[in-house]
Protein backbone atom coordinates (compact mmCIF):
# COMPACT_ATOMS: atom_id res chain seq x y z
CA UNK A 1 0.00 0.00 0.00
CA UNK A 2 1.41 3.76 -1.18
CA UNK A 3 1.92 5.85 1.88
CA UNK A 4 0.00 9.04 1.16
CA UNK A 5 3.18 11.10 1.75
CA UNK A 6 4.65 12.13 -1.56
CA UNK A 7 8.21 12.64 -1.92
CA UNK A 8 9.82 14.86 -4.56
CA UNK A 9 14.04 14.29 -5.11
CA UNK A 10 16.51 16.83 -5.71
CA UNK A 11 19.96 15.94 -5.99
CA UNK A 12 18.13 11.88 -6.15
CA UNK A 13 21.95 10.34 -7.46
CA UNK A 14 21.07 7.09 -7.57
CA UNK A 15 18.18 6.96 -4.72
CA UNK A 16 19.41 6.49 -1.05
CA UNK A 17 17.36 9.35 0.04
CA UNK A 18 14.28 8.16 -1.40
CA UNK A 19 15.18 4.11 -0.79
CA UNK A 20 15.59 5.41 2.95
CA UNK A 21 12.09 6.99 2.87
CA UNK A 22 10.46 4.23 1.00
CA UNK A 23 11.98 1.82 3.63
CA UNK A 24 9.87 4.35 6.12
CA UNK A 25 6.41 4.02 4.26
CA UNK A 26 6.90 6.85 2.20
CA UNK A 27 6.03 7.37 -1.49
CA UNK A 28 8.42 8.83 -3.94
CA UNK A 29 6.85 10.13 -6.79
CA UNK A 30 9.13 12.12 -8.77
CA UNK A 31 13.11 12.79 -8.79
CA UNK A 32 15.82 15.10 -10.19
CA UNK A 33 19.45 14.39 -10.86
CA UNK A 34 21.67 15.84 -13.70
CA UNK A 35 24.26 13.07 -14.18
CA UNK A 36 23.28 10.97 -16.75
CA UNK A 37 24.73 7.57 -15.50
CA UNK A 38 23.39 8.22 -11.86
CA UNK A 39 19.93 8.60 -13.65
CA UNK A 40 20.78 5.30 -15.44
CA UNK A 41 20.81 3.33 -11.69
CA UNK A 42 17.94 5.34 -10.55
CA UNK A 43 15.69 4.26 -13.25
CA UNK A 44 16.32 0.49 -12.68
CA UNK A 45 15.47 0.69 -8.78
CA UNK A 46 12.50 2.77 -8.90
CA UNK A 47 9.54 3.31 -11.02
CA UNK A 48 8.94 7.07 -10.51
CA UNK A 49 8.89 9.69 -12.72
CA UNK A 50 12.99 11.12 -13.56
CA UNK A 51 14.12 14.20 -14.67
CA UNK A 52 17.59 13.63 -15.77
CA UNK A 53 18.15 17.38 -16.54
CA UNK A 54 19.75 20.27 -14.32
CA UNK A 55 17.12 21.26 -11.59
CA UNK A 56 17.53 25.07 -12.88
CA UNK A 57 15.88 23.68 -16.81
CA UNK A 58 12.56 22.19 -14.87
CA UNK A 59 9.23 24.63 -13.87
CA UNK A 60 8.64 23.34 -10.36
CA UNK A 61 5.01 24.64 -11.24
CA UNK A 62 4.77 21.57 -13.51
CA UNK A 63 5.47 18.51 -11.06
CA UNK A 64 3.53 16.68 -9.53
CA UNK A 65 2.68 17.90 -5.95
CA UNK A 66 4.24 16.44 -3.08
CA UNK A 67 4.40 16.83 1.22
CA UNK A 68 8.25 16.04 1.66
CA UNK A 69 10.55 17.63 -0.48
CA UNK A 70 14.18 16.04 0.11
CA UNK A 71 17.86 16.65 -1.28
CA UNK A 72 21.40 15.72 -0.90
CA UNK A 73 22.53 18.83 -2.20
CA UNK A 74 26.23 19.27 -3.76
CA UNK A 75 28.37 18.95 -0.93
CA UNK A 76 31.97 20.30 -2.73
CA UNK A 77 31.69 23.84 -1.90
CA UNK A 78 31.43 23.14 1.99
CA UNK A 79 33.51 20.06 2.61
CA UNK A 80 36.70 20.08 4.13
CA UNK A 81 38.15 18.10 0.85
CA UNK A 82 36.52 20.81 -1.43
CA UNK A 83 37.94 24.80 -1.77
CA UNK A 84 35.38 25.82 0.78
CA UNK A 85 34.32 28.63 -0.89
CA UNK A 86 31.04 28.32 -0.61
CA UNK A 87 27.82 30.89 -1.93
CA UNK A 88 30.60 31.41 -4.08
CA UNK A 89 31.25 28.37 -6.14
CA UNK A 90 29.54 28.39 -9.22
CA UNK A 91 28.85 24.51 -8.85
CA UNK A 92 26.95 24.46 -5.77
CA UNK A 93 26.72 27.22 -3.69
CA UNK A 94 24.10 28.98 -5.62
CA UNK A 95 22.12 25.72 -5.87
CA UNK A 96 20.76 26.13 -2.62
CA UNK A 97 18.71 29.34 -3.89
CA UNK A 98 17.84 27.19 -6.38
CA UNK A 99 16.35 24.36 -3.49
CA UNK A 100 14.50 27.64 -2.27
CA UNK A 101 12.63 27.95 -5.84
CA UNK A 102 11.37 25.04 -5.87
CA UNK A 103 10.18 25.14 -2.04
CA UNK A 104 8.86 28.87 -2.59
CA UNK A 105 6.33 27.46 -5.74
CA UNK A 106 5.77 23.78 -4.11
CA UNK A 107 5.17 24.61 -0.47
CA UNK A 108 5.99 20.86 0.96
CA UNK A 109 4.85 19.99 4.30
CA UNK A 110 8.58 18.98 5.28
CA UNK A 111 11.87 19.97 3.63
CA UNK A 112 14.47 17.49 3.90
CA UNK A 113 18.45 18.01 3.42
CA UNK A 114 21.81 16.04 3.94
CA UNK A 115 25.34 17.54 4.02
CA UNK A 116 28.80 17.07 4.86
CA UNK A 117 29.11 18.03 8.87
CA UNK A 118 31.96 20.91 7.58
CA UNK A 119 28.66 22.84 6.51
CA UNK A 120 28.00 23.20 9.89
CA UNK A 121 31.28 25.53 10.58
CA UNK A 122 32.24 26.96 6.83
CA UNK A 123 33.05 30.36 6.82
CA UNK A 124 32.86 30.99 10.89
CA UNK A 125 29.13 29.10 10.68
CA UNK A 126 28.32 32.09 8.37
CA UNK A 127 27.27 29.63 5.42
CA UNK A 128 25.10 27.36 7.72
CA UNK A 129 23.18 30.78 8.83
CA UNK A 130 22.16 31.85 5.57
CA UNK A 131 20.57 28.56 4.86
CA UNK A 132 18.39 28.37 8.08
CA UNK A 133 17.39 31.85 7.60
CA UNK A 134 16.43 31.29 4.45
CA UNK A 135 14.76 28.50 5.21
CA UNK A 136 12.91 30.43 7.94
CA UNK A 137 11.73 33.12 5.92
CA UNK A 138 9.89 30.61 4.08
CA UNK A 139 7.95 30.05 7.19
CA UNK A 140 10.25 26.37 8.12
CA UNK A 141 11.18 25.62 11.75
CA UNK A 142 13.92 23.73 11.37
CA UNK A 143 15.96 21.16 13.74
CA UNK A 144 19.50 19.28 12.41
CA UNK A 145 22.04 16.91 13.59
CA UNK A 146 25.10 15.58 12.85
CA UNK A 147 25.14 11.48 13.02
CA UNK A 148 27.56 8.86 12.49
CA UNK A 149 26.61 6.01 10.41
CA UNK A 150 27.74 3.65 12.83
CA UNK A 151 26.26 4.86 15.78
CA UNK A 152 22.84 5.26 13.95
CA UNK A 153 22.45 2.07 12.22
CA UNK A 154 24.18 -1.31 12.12
CA UNK A 155 25.96 -0.22 9.28
CA UNK A 156 30.43 0.12 10.39
CA UNK A 157 30.79 3.02 8.21
CA UNK A 158 32.87 5.98 9.74
CA UNK A 159 30.50 8.71 8.18
CA UNK A 160 29.25 11.65 9.44
CA UNK A 161 26.86 13.94 7.70
CA UNK A 162 24.41 16.44 8.73
CA UNK A 163 21.00 16.21 8.03
CA UNK A 164 18.26 19.00 8.12
CA UNK A 165 14.66 18.69 8.97
CA UNK A 166 12.53 21.11 7.93
CA UNK A 167 8.88 21.81 9.06
CA UNK A 168 6.08 23.94 8.39
CA UNK A 169 3.65 23.21 10.31
CA UNK A 170 4.93 23.96 13.94
CA UNK A 171 2.55 20.98 15.68
CA UNK A 172 4.78 18.73 13.07
CA UNK A 173 8.09 20.41 14.61
CA UNK A 174 7.18 20.24 17.90
CA UNK A 175 6.72 16.12 17.95
CA UNK A 176 9.60 15.33 15.56
CA UNK A 177 12.93 14.15 17.56
CA UNK A 178 15.88 12.70 15.95
CA UNK A 179 16.71 9.08 15.92
CA UNK A 180 18.88 7.70 19.81
CA UNK A 181 21.96 6.43 19.17
CA UNK A 182 21.72 2.48 18.29
CA UNK A 183 24.91 0.96 20.86
CA UNK A 184 26.36 -1.74 18.40
CA UNK A 185 26.73 -2.26 14.66
CA UNK A 186 27.61 -5.31 12.65
CA UNK A 187 31.13 -6.63 12.61
CA UNK A 188 32.89 -5.68 9.44
CA UNK A 189 32.82 -9.70 8.12
CA UNK A 190 29.27 -9.34 7.63
CA UNK A 191 29.79 -7.26 4.82
CA UNK A 192 32.14 -8.61 2.75
CA UNK A 193 31.95 -11.75 0.03
CA UNK A 194 34.23 -14.49 0.27
CA UNK A 195 35.50 -14.71 -3.17
CA UNK A 196 35.92 -11.38 -5.14
CA UNK A 197 36.98 -11.27 -8.76
CA UNK A 198 40.87 -11.09 -9.30
CA UNK A 199 40.96 -7.80 -10.95
CA UNK A 200 40.21 -6.11 -7.60
CA UNK A 201 43.33 -7.56 -6.13
CA UNK A 202 46.60 -5.64 -6.12
CA UNK A 203 49.27 -8.15 -6.39
CA UNK A 204 50.02 -6.69 -9.97
CA UNK A 205 50.03 -3.19 -8.68
CA UNK A 206 52.85 -1.10 -7.99
CA UNK A 207 51.79 -0.43 -4.52
CA UNK A 208 51.91 -4.31 -4.04
CA UNK A 209 55.03 -4.00 -2.21
CA UNK A 210 53.96 -1.10 0.11
CA UNK A 211 50.57 -2.61 0.97
CA UNK A 212 51.77 -6.03 1.48
CA UNK A 213 53.88 -4.22 4.40
CA UNK A 214 51.41 -2.61 6.18
CA UNK A 215 47.91 -4.15 5.60
CA UNK A 216 48.31 -7.74 8.08
CA UNK A 217 45.34 -7.56 9.73
CA UNK A 218 41.77 -9.65 8.29
CA UNK A 219 39.41 -8.07 10.61
CA UNK A 220 40.32 -4.60 9.39
CA UNK A 221 39.38 -2.10 6.25
CA UNK A 222 42.44 -0.04 5.15
CA UNK A 223 42.43 3.15 2.81
CA UNK A 224 45.36 3.60 0.16
CA UNK A 225 46.05 7.99 0.76
CA UNK A 226 48.13 8.97 -1.88
CA UNK A 227 51.33 8.32 -0.50
CA UNK A 228 50.75 5.86 2.71
CA UNK A 229 48.16 3.05 4.08
CA UNK A 230 45.54 4.22 6.25
CA UNK A 231 43.99 1.44 9.04
CA UNK A 232 41.30 2.68 10.93
CA UNK A 233 41.47 1.27 14.02
CA UNK A 234 37.77 1.65 14.92
CA UNK A 235 36.70 -1.38 13.16
CA UNK A 236 34.58 0.58 11.22
CA UNK A 237 34.67 1.23 6.80
CA UNK A 238 36.16 4.69 6.33
CA UNK A 239 33.60 7.29 4.97
CA UNK A 240 33.73 6.60 1.38
CA UNK A 241 34.01 9.23 -1.12
CA UNK A 242 32.81 10.31 -4.64
CA UNK A 243 36.66 10.15 -5.58
CA UNK A 244 36.59 6.34 -5.21
CA UNK A 245 35.84 6.12 -9.10
CA UNK A 246 38.82 8.18 -9.93
CA UNK A 247 41.49 5.99 -10.02
CA UNK A 248 40.05 3.80 -6.99
CA UNK A 249 43.25 5.26 -4.67
CA UNK A 250 39.92 6.00 -2.14
CA UNK A 251 39.03 2.36 -2.34
CA UNK A 252 38.70 0.62 1.14
CA UNK A 253 41.30 -1.97 1.19
CA UNK A 254 41.09 -5.32 2.49
CA UNK A 255 43.26 -8.53 3.29
CA UNK A 256 41.32 -11.95 2.76
CA UNK A 257 42.06 -15.45 2.82
CA UNK A 258 43.35 -15.12 -0.75
CA UNK A 259 45.48 -11.61 -0.60
CA UNK A 260 44.78 -7.79 -0.55
CA UNK A 261 42.30 -6.55 -2.56
CA UNK A 262 40.13 -3.22 -2.95
CA UNK A 263 36.08 -3.61 -1.79
CA UNK A 264 34.02 -4.48 -4.87
CA UNK A 265 31.22 -1.86 -5.47
CA UNK A 266 28.58 -4.72 -4.03
CA UNK A 267 30.87 -4.40 -0.94
CA UNK A 268 30.72 -0.69 -1.22
CA UNK A 269 26.78 -0.56 -1.36
CA UNK A 270 26.33 -2.86 1.64
CA UNK A 271 28.80 0.00 3.72
CA UNK A 272 26.24 2.05 2.61
CA UNK A 273 23.08 -0.16 3.92
CA UNK A 274 22.08 -0.98 0.36
CA UNK A 275 20.31 -4.10 -0.18
CA UNK A 276 21.63 -6.32 -2.45
CA UNK A 277 18.79 -6.93 -4.42
CA UNK A 278 19.26 -2.94 -4.75
CA UNK A 279 20.56 -3.09 -8.91
CA UNK A 280 24.08 -1.79 -9.82
CA UNK A 281 23.89 -1.91 -13.49
CA UNK A 282 26.06 -4.19 -15.37
CA UNK A 283 26.88 -1.75 -18.57
CA UNK A 284 28.33 0.97 -16.05
CA UNK A 285 32.18 0.41 -15.04
CA UNK A 286 33.18 -0.37 -11.53
CA UNK A 287 34.80 3.23 -11.55
CA UNK A 288 31.37 4.79 -12.11
CA UNK A 289 29.65 2.46 -9.30
CA UNK A 290 32.20 3.61 -6.72
CA UNK A 291 31.73 7.09 -7.58
CA UNK A 292 27.87 6.57 -7.18
CA UNK A 293 28.17 4.76 -4.00
CA UNK A 294 30.57 7.30 -2.64
CA UNK A 295 28.27 10.16 -3.63
CA UNK A 296 25.37 8.39 -1.76
CA UNK A 297 23.75 8.67 1.75
CA UNK A 298 23.94 5.91 4.32
CA UNK A 299 20.13 4.32 3.76
CA UNK A 300 19.44 2.80 7.08
CA UNK A 301 19.85 6.46 8.53
CA UNK A 302 17.81 8.15 6.13
CA UNK A 303 15.23 5.18 7.14
CA UNK A 304 15.76 6.43 10.56
CA UNK A 305 14.69 10.00 10.53
CA UNK A 306 12.19 8.93 7.95
CA UNK A 307 10.33 6.87 10.67
CA UNK A 308 10.79 9.85 12.99
CA UNK A 309 9.53 12.29 10.72
CA UNK A 310 6.19 9.62 9.45
CA UNK A 311 5.41 9.64 13.17
CA UNK A 312 5.45 13.39 13.35
CA UNK A 313 3.33 13.50 10.34
CA UNK A 314 0.63 11.15 11.42
CA UNK A 315 1.02 12.49 15.30
CA UNK A 316 -2.63 15.01 14.98
CA UNK A 317 -4.52 12.00 12.82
Amino acid sequence: MLSKFKIGELFAGIGGIGLGFEKAGFNVVWANEIDQKACHTYMQNFKCKVYCQDMKTIDPSKLDKIDILTGGFPCQPYSIAGYQKGFSDERGGNIFYDIIRYIKILKPRVVFLENVKNLLSHDKGNTFKIILNALEDEGYSIKYKVMKTSEYSDVPQARERVYIVCFKKKSDYNRFEFPKIIKKHKPISEFLDENADKIFYYKESSLYPELKKNITKTDTIYQWRRHYVRENKSNLCPTMTANMGMGGHNVPLIKDSKDIRKLTPRECARFQGYPDNFILPSDLTNSALYKQIGNSVSVPVITAIAKNIKKALEGEE
